[in-house]
């Protein structure tokens, strides 16, 4: 199997409050739009709000995974939607937890410089 591309998809109670959410309030960049449903650039994927909470379907993922660069500006930023401000936690990262209006869990996620996440151990490629 060979997977091509990929997207979180979420289906929430209110489409265009999730919407408007993942818009302005985290201020993600619409890829496309079409009838029920909105796509948003997420870094290297993508997040579509579809369907209704009520509707057959797969259930929302457990929560989404941002990498921002800045935590502190973030949290300042978002106050008003902190689940738990930001922490070192012990894997290295520091961490700060948001929610979207149907509670989806949302961490933000800022990596320190010298963290492996920032280490590509890939062997070179020969030339």
């Amino acid at each position: 199997m060979e997977i091509l591309a990929s997207r979180i998809l979420l289906r929430p109670a209110d489409p265009g409050r999730s919407v408007a959410f993942y818009r302005d309030t985290l201020g993600l960049a619409i890829a496309r739009e079409f009838p029920g449903g909105t796509v948003f650039f997420l870094g290297n994927g993508q997040l579509e709000i579809s369907g209704h909470g009520a509707e057959p379907g797969p259930p929302s993922p457990g929560a989404l995974w941002l990498q921002v660069r800045d935590i502190a500006a973030a949290h300042a930023q978002l106050a008003e939607h902190v689940v738990r401000g930001p922490q070192l936690e012990p894997w290295g990262l520091h961490e700060m937890w948001i929610a979207d209006p149907d509670g989806t869990q949302i961490v933000l996620v800022e990596v320190p410089s010298g963290h492996p996440i920032r280490t590509d151990t890939r062997p070179a490629p020969e030339l």
